[in-house]
């Protein structure tokens, strides 16, 4: 069966059967795994480059907190890349949160369909 771009928004994939989920990954742990391990940084040293107290950077590497815009735009300026990227990381983690303590709920709404409006 060959699916066309054109047809893809007009086809219900709410029937499809769902494979094992991954558990979604914290930005903190992209953080501490990604950064500050390979680096040698230890959260107090980033807490200090980034002037902000040492808590917030080691509940966010501990997986306790998200990330800020704030904190993103820090992060950015110190390891030279965007606040984009660390938002993302911290909206791709909250919306997988959100999709699953909210399956049951989203399952039970019904899509639009004009025809019947």
């Amino acid at each position: 069966m060959t699916i066309r771009i054109e047809e893809l928004h007009s086809i219900d994939f709410s029937d499809m059967a769902e494979g094992e989920k991954l558990l979604p990954i914290h930005p903190g742990e992209i953080l501490r795994e990604e950064f500050l391990i390979p680096l040698k940084i230890t959260p107090y040293a980033l807490s200090l480059a980034l002037q902000i107290p040492a808590t917030r950077i080691n509940d966010i590497v501990r997986e306790h907190r998200a990330i800020t815009i704030d904190t993103a735009l820090r992060l950015a300026r110190y390891f030279g890349n965007t606040a984009e990227f660390w938002m993302g990381l911290q909206t791709d983690y909250d919306m997988a949160v959100a999709r699953d303590s909210l399956r049951d709920a989203l399952n039970r709404i019904r899509r639009f369909d004009p025809a019947h409006a």
